[in-house]
């Protein structure tokens, strides 16, 4: 169990050190994320400890992809996509709490893995839509009224964007299926991944645009959907 540990303080230290030094967050992003990758590994393991890494790898890598094309279009986020500590505890927030539960044996252990793949679902999916929709949608609409609308707006959604995100959420399915087994928890982690994701757009849409809640507010409500649903899930059909 000691070697665990010291294993998982490495491989946090490292991540935290890479992740500043080429500016993919700030010093309080990644200490955030180093005290949200141990609650993770408390409760979930070293599976809900990939899942994090693999949410803010293929996250910085959708976000820096063709950035130069997103910035053109006033589409690119800010600081180049630097993650801040907010950013951190909206999109993996959720998933630290519920390991923290987890770990007190307030939630069951099933649960709480399960809840914790789906919120990292309802994020990566929410990131994959969002970047990769505004490269490679053809064309955008207000997911409330299905209506045309801008690019880049807040609650605008593409046939392209809705399958990359799920796209995102199965890799994650993927990774919480290869720790715990296939069953089919894969497929209501996926389910509650793109529940999330819509989720996030219908506030992006309503409460988002006209200023009563933050991005950061809205990935976090993403996230939490995304929990709530795999939890509904669990108690229907387990």
């Amino acid at each position: 169990m000691l070697f665990q540990f010291l294993l998982v303080f490495t491989i946090l230290g490292l991540g935290m050190y890479y992740s500043v030094r080429t500016n993919k967050m700030n010093v309080p992003g990644a200490l955030s994320g180093g005290l949200l990758g141990m609650l993770l590994f408390l409760g979930a393991g070293f599976t809900g400890l990939a899942q994090l890494g693999f949410f803010f790898l293929a996250g910085s890598f959708v976000t820096a992809w063709k950035l130069n094309y997103k910035v053109s279009l006033g589409l690119a986020e800010e600081n180049k996509g630097q993650r801040t500590a907010s950013q951190a505890w909206a999109n993996a927030g959720v998933a630290g709490l519920v390991g923290l539960c987890s770990w007190l044996a307030v939630l069951n252990s099933g649960l709480g893995a399960i809840m914790i793949a789906a919120s990292f679902a309802a994020a990566t999916s929410d990131t994959f839509s969002s970047e990769l929709g505004n490269i490679y949608g053809r064309n955008y609409y207000n997911v409330l009224t299905l209506k045309l609308d801008t690019r880049g707006l807040n609650g605008v959604i593409s046939l392209e964007g809705t399958l990359f995100g799920f796209l995102g959420s199965t890799l994650i399915a993927i990774i919480y299926s290869c720790g715990y087994g296939w069953g089919w928890e894969t497929i209501w982690i996926i389910l509650a991944g793109v529940i999330g994701n819509l989720a996030d757009s219908v506030l992006g849409a309503t409460w988002e645009r006209k200023h009563y809640l933050t991005n950061d507010a809205v990935n976090f409500l993403n996230t939490l959907m995304g929990a709530f649903v795999a939890g509904f899930l669990y108690f229907m059909f387990d």
